[in-house]
């Protein structure tokens, strides 16, 4: 697949995802060679606060 196949917005899309997660995964789904699905999970970390 050349890059001028990836349709443009999806393409954008990963980008915007890329640019605004800090922690997470992106997984995008194939079907007969082109792009279905994209899910992203977006991880939050907390400063470790215990209390005593």
């Amino acid at each position: 697949m050349a890059e001028s196949d990836l349709d443009l917005e999806k393409q954008l899309y990963i980008e915007k995802i890329i640019k605004t997660i800090n922690f997470g995964s992106i997984v995008i789904t194939v079907h007969n060679g082109a792009i279905t699905q994209i899910d992203y999970t977006e991880k939050i970390r907390f400063a470790n606060t215990n209390r005593k």
